[in-house]
């Protein structure tokens, strides 16, 4: 018997054009390399800052730059000098402080991509869906402010990082999340929305706000 199915699956496969080809592998071929020069870096000091890009499979979606550094800026001015920052899952604001290079505070990143882990000391591997497994380097309390930005718009991925954002800080939080987590956010930060609106590189579906529990500077038209 001809078996003439099987070659006429063959030609219903779509093929890609030479010059899609070309591209996507070109695409990857830069994939690698950056993979590569992340691995070659191998410590925060040699890591080019902007090296590592948003993952989509972890549910990474990057803020734009007007974005990160206005979120950085408020973080270093409700910290003050010798303060400390916590970035929780929020790796485009953390590269934009590293972009500071100021020894007036400190920072450290708590995120589950372990490509983050050129940071050396300061990056520390995080779970939100465990979010007390946390090295004894990170004493409770220590923090002047927590930045967070969880990775799932979900009331269990917010109660869970929650406990980590307690845990680590003296007071200060700032949050990043969608405003239909607005109540979920006020219910266990006790974070109210600010005027200030997100904006991320890429368009989402849903919308972003900002969440503070303190006099921050992101309901002014400006940051100094």
């Amino acid at each position: 018997m001809c078996d003439c199915k099987e070659e006429d699956d063959d030609d219903d496969v779509p093929q890609l054009s030479s010059e899609a080809l070309a591209a996507l592998q070109e695409f990857y071929m830069e994939q690698q390399q950056k993979e590569e020069s992340i691995k070659i870096a191998g410590g925060s000091d040699n890591c080019p800052l902007g090296l590592i890009e948003e993952n989509w499979q972890l549910s990474q979606f990057w803020y734009d730059t007007e974005t990160a550094e206005r979120l950085a800026k408020e973080a270093v001015r409700a910290v003050g000098k010798g303060g400390r920052i916590a970035c929780v899952s929020a790796p485009s604001i953390y590269q934009k402080l590293k972009e500071q290079n100021n020894d007036d505070f400190s920072t450290c990143i708590l995120e589950y991509d372990q490509r983050f882990s050129v940071y050396g000391a300061e990056y520390v591997f995080y779970d939100y869906n465990d979010p007390l497994n946390l090295p004894a380097t990170l004493q409770e309390h220590s923090f002047d402010i927590v930045l967070a930005d969880p990775p799932y718009l979900s009331e269990e991925c917010l109660r869970k990082t929650a406990e980590t954002i307690k845990y680590l800080t003296k007071g200060k939080v700032l949050l990043c999340t969608g405003s239909v987590m607005e109540e979920h956010a006020a219910k266990y930060l006790g974070v109210k929305m600010c005027k200030f609106i997100p904006k991320h590189t890429r368009n989402l579906a849903n919308e972003f706000r900002c969440y503070v529990n303190y006099d921050s500077g992101l309901d002014l038209d400006s940051v100094s």
